[in-house]
């Protein structure tokens, strides 16, 4: 349970036009992670903003992007994002093979030079921080220069997500 309430919308009236921008950029819910972010209007709506880019707005493929935020959410372990992007990933192309080899993806068949390529990368970025030469050198010829700047911030914008989901104990919705 998060250690902070969770803004419901008929206690905040002053917030309804964000909330409503929110839902309309959200399926139309008001997920846990935004009535938590609600407690302060300036972040959300750059929260939401940057998202909405990263994913509406950007080149990088739909398939790309869900496989790096379901292997940053394992590596982090942070259910919550697990479970919201999954089901987008199999949307988008990732098998639940796939899906269910993340946790041991060197070891598996289930990945192919590109996939491992841009794992590797993910994992890197999201363990170690600092990204050796020789894996941005593998994951570059994949992607043009936005792809790739795409890439980076997708994985350091869900990285951030899941330290914020992890550390605020946000509960999954169900």
């Amino acid at each position: 349970m998060a250690p902070v309430p969770y803004v419901e919308e008929q206690d905040r009236p002053e917030l309804a036009e964000l909330i409503a921008t929110i839902k309309a950029q959200r399926g139309g819910r008001l997920l846990n992670l935004y009535k938590l972010l609600l407690h302060s209007p300036p972040v959300v709506e750059g929260w939401l903003h940057l998202m909405t880019a990263i994913r509406q707005r950007a080149n990088l493929d739909a398939r790309t992007r869900e496989l790096v935020i379901t292997q940053v959410a394992v590596i982090n372990g942070a259910d919550y994002e697990y479970r919201a992007h999954a089901p987008l990933a199999l949307q988008a192309g990732v098998t639940q093979a796939q899906l269910d080899a993340l946790g041991a993806w060197r070891d598996s068949d289930q990945f192919d030079g590109r996939d491992r390529a841009v794992l590797a990368y993910a994992e890197s970025m999201t363990r170690e921080i600092h990204v050796p030469s020789e894996l941005f050198d593998a994951v570059a010829p994949h992607f043009d220069a936005r792809e790739l700047v795409e890439l980076t911030t997708t994985i350091a914008s869900y990285n951030m997500v899941s330290r914020f989901l992890e550390a605020m104990a946000i509960d999954p919705q169900t």
